[in-house]
Parts: structure tokens; sequence; C-alpha cells
């Protein structure tokens, strides 16, 4: 197959990269389950590539049936990682996971701020590290695999005004998880998120993992 003929998100195996793996080892275990991804969940565009990713994580091709995309959040995510926004996080595990090489993006956590507000306002330290970085989310790319409060807390801070490049809302749990994600898909602004109270960091991780790889792809094309 021709590289003319292949569309952005396609991939063929020869093709496949992982940047997050170092070894030989690791890349023939990532190759070989994205193989095995591309043959169950489809790979005929960037967000089948980001379901991919984000069933291999969970080891579970069912989570490909609750990925839901917004507003073209692939493309969007490609154009800030290429101006290098910034990337918040709520958590440090998130922080941590996400690939540092192959983009200019600081990846800042909202743990790290904040702490003052949390304790005046009896807000979470991930809610409160958002309302502190208020003046980054401009054009950000936000990425919470944990806390439903941070993205409630976000939702809210978009309807006053503010406005990420994208976001990636991927909070676990029976308490307020779904709610918050069907929140964000009402606020116009480039999310992937999960159906649900499915979702966590390995999930949020694996969504901006996939978005620095395509991105990564393309300064190569």
């Amino acid at each position: 197959m021709s590289k003319e003929l292949l569309r952005h998100g396609d991939t063929t195996i020869n093709m496949y990269i992982d940047p997050g793996a170092e070894t030989k080892e690791a890349y023939e275990i990532s190759k070989k389950s994205r193989m095995l991804a591309r043959t169950m969940v489809g790979n005929a565009n960037d967000e089948d590539r980001v379901r991919q990713r984000c069933s291999v994580a969970v080891g579970d091709f069912g989570m490909a049936d609750l990925m839901r995309f917004c507003n073209d959040p692939v493309p969007a995510a490609l154009t800030a990682l290429c101006r290098g926004a910034p990337i918040i996080t709520d958590i440090r595990m998130v922080q941590v996971g996400i690939q540092k090489k192959g983009h200019t993006s600081d990846v800042i956590c909202a743990l790290d701020s904040g702490a003052e507000i949390a304790q005046e306002r009896g807000i979470t330290r991930s809610s409160a590290g958002f309302i502190a970085l208020e003046e980054k989310l401009a054009g950000s790319i936000v990425v919470i695999g944990n806390a439903p409060s941070a993205l409630l807390s976000l939702c809210k801070m978009i309807n006053e005004g503010i406005c990420p490049a994208v976001i990636i809302g991927a909070p676990v749990g029976f308490v307020n998880a779904a709610e918050s994600k069907e929140l964000l898909r009402t606020t116009g602004v480039p999310s992937i998120s999960t159906e649900g109270t499915r979702g966590g960091t390995p999930v949020a991780v694996a969504a901006m993992n996939e978005c620095i790889t395509i991105f990564i792809e393309g300064k190569k094309r």
C-alpha cells in the first residue's frame, strides 16, 4: 500500500511505532497487541486508533464501544501539540504515564497548584488545582483520568469562558463520573470521553499517548 493511499489514521503492521517501547521485547508485545486490536476494533481512522489503544490499556475490547469523540478531538490535539500547548492532568499517575518524547508540551499536574484554594473552599485538591491554573487552561490539552470533581469544575470554567483546545475526560467511579462526562460532551469543546462509570488513568493516558504517537508519525511523513 503506497503512502499516498493511506489515510492519516491508517497504519500497516510494518509502519507501526510505539515511542514508549524502549526495548525489542516491549516493542514486540506492543506490536502484537495492536495487531489484535486492529482486527477487533477496526482501523479506519484516528479515532479507531484511540479506541484500539484504550482497549489494550484495560485488556478489554468492550472499552472501544464506550469511547465518545466530540467535535474532532484528535485533530484538535494534534494542532495543540504542534504549537507546544501545555498538557494539564488531574493526578500525578496521569502525568507520569504521558509520553514525554516527540513533542515540546510541558506536562503539568493540577495537584501541584491550588492547595490554599482547596483549604479555603473545602473542595478537592484536583478541582482547586484547575482553578489555580486558570490562566494556563486556554488552548491547553487537559487529561483527566481520575477525578470527576475536577472535570465538573472544568466544565463550569468553560461555561464562564475558559476554552481548552481539547479535553480527554475519563474519570472513573460511581460518584459523578458518568455525570461529569455527560456534561463535558455538552460543552462544545473537542473531547474524548467514556460513557458511564468506566474509565480511569489507563484510558486517559492511552488516549493521550495515541494522539502523541499520531503526532510523531505526522512529523516523519
